[in-house]
């Protein structure tokens, strides 16, 4: 006898589909994504609107605008985009590889930041305890008052309240930048011999930033945003709250749980072959570079071994590791069933920490530049999008209203450089389709 249903029993039965369908759906929707490669519309993206990019990337290295470059686009953790352009080499033409290992500089700090909030969740701090509290020589800081550019001497006054903890995270300690700073910065941090970290030699962490806390800030704390040494001196914190060096605490604690097996601050022998070259534009066209800084930086620094760990510019990565990094901060602070971070100490690093003070348009958090709402009319990026970038012409974004990550990798300086990052976003954003 065929088994049959009366009215009433069918809408039921149809109504807890819909509703199972609706609950599984949300449920599949909230799982934290794993990179995996995708057709670029199974993400919402359209195959032939990404064509545009395609064209555009290769076009940049047949004018000599860059020697090549390397792009990611993530997109619900489906990778549907990852291409590289261009040379490695432009005399023998040797391609660019798209799993080169590139020097990223300051997108180190968003690694150490991260190192360090999971330190906090431990209990090893409070974002409002002074610097002092462990490392005794930050117990009496003063703030530039006067400075002679003849002899780089300088008066001061003293400091309103310590630098915290919460300082150091959002840029506003007051510290500045050897180097890439002020003149008054560059020549009082070059008198006492304090680098920005890359390629240090002969020097240790504990040394430098203990100095530091010597010589004069350049605002009162609190006050000012402004790129500084302060993720450095959080790395340096992170040594002595975890009682490992940054090598050991990033390769055992980040690194190792999600996989990101090509990331370094000392790059083995055995992938030194994997280190992508840098170069240089002038009048006469692109050049392959030694050394930068007046060849005060020997661009092999990856490669020769160095015990200064600078937490805010001294590792080397691929596009997909820092990806697999980025898309555990997407999901949460989890991936692949590993949790680094709790929810919410995403949510912090990823909002606005310094109130009214300006960024430009935008504000920063812990790490990360912000883009706000009215920041957000100037590009295709929604507001709540968060990015850094490195000096070498790396640079990285999510936007997590979108559920995207996006980077561009380059080892190029030069006028054109600009003019591809001004390119890169919009034809991005415009080969969403959904």
């Amino acid at each position: 006898m065929p088994f049959t249903l009366k009215p009433f029993e069918r809408k039921m039965l149809i109504l807890i589909i819909l509703c199972l369908s609706i609950v599984l759906e949300g449920t599949s929707q909230t799982q934290p994504k794993v990179l995996v490669a995708a057709q670029p519309e199974n993400a919402g993206f359209s195959s032939q609107r990404l064509s545009r990019l395609d064209t555009a990337m290769a076009d940049w290295v047949k004018k000599q605008w860059i020697n090549g470059s390397v792009a990611m686009i993530v997109r619900k953790g489906k990778v549907v985009f990852h291409k590289s352009y261009g040379y490695n080499d432009l005399n023998t033409r040797q391609p660019l590889d798209k799993n080169g290992i590139f020097r990223i500089a300051s997108q180190t700090k968003a690694i150490t930041t991260v190192a360090a909030m999971m330190l906090w969740e431990e209990g090893k701090f409070s974002l409002e305890d002074p610097v002092f509290k462990y490392i005794p020589a930050y117990k009496i800081v003063a703030v530039l008052k006067d400075f002679n550019a003849k002899d780089s001497t300088f008066t001061t006054v003293p400091a309103y309240r310590p630098i915290t903890i919460r300082d150091l995270l959002n840029h506003t300690s007051g510290l500045g930048y050897p180097a890439i700073g002020t003149p008054e910065e560059n020549a009082i941090y070059a008198k006492s011999a304090l680098t920005g970290g890359v390629g240090t030699k002969n020097q240790k962490l504990s040394e430098a930033m203990t100095k530091l806390a010597g010589l004069p800030l350049f605002f009162q704390p609190g006050q000012k945003w402004k790129y500084g040494l302060n993720t450095d001196l959080l790395g340096y914190l992170i040594e002595i709250w975890s009682g490992m060096t940054l090598e050991e605490y990033f390769s055992k604690k980040i690194f190792k749980p999600l996989k990101m097996n090509d990331t370094y601050f000392n790059v083995p022998k055995e992938k030194s072959s994997k280190l992508v070259n840098f170069f240089q534009e002038d009048s006469t066209g692109l050049h392959q570079q030694a050394s930068v800084f007046g060849g005060t930086l020997n661009l092999n620094f990856p490669l020769e071994h160095t015990d200064y760990f600078s937490g805010g510019g001294g590792l080397s990565s691929t596009i997909t590791d820092y990806a697999v990094f980025l898309q555990m901060l997407l999901n949460g602070g989890q991936y692949n069933g590993v949790r680094l971070l709790s929810r919410n100490s995403v949510r912090m690093m990823t909002m606005n920490q310094i109130g009214d003070l300006s960024v430009g348009e935008n504000k920063f958090g812990f790490g990360f530049s912000i883009i706000t709402e009215n920041g957000s009319r100037l590009g295709p990026s929604q507001a709540g999008t968060y990015s850094w970038g490195g000096v070498f012409s790396t640079t990285y974004w999510v936007d997590p209203k979108e559920e995207m990550i996006v980077l561009l990798y380059r080892q190029v300086w030069g006028p054109h450089v600009t003019d591809t990052d001004k390119a890169f976003k919009p034809l991005v954003y415009q080969a969403l389709n959904d």
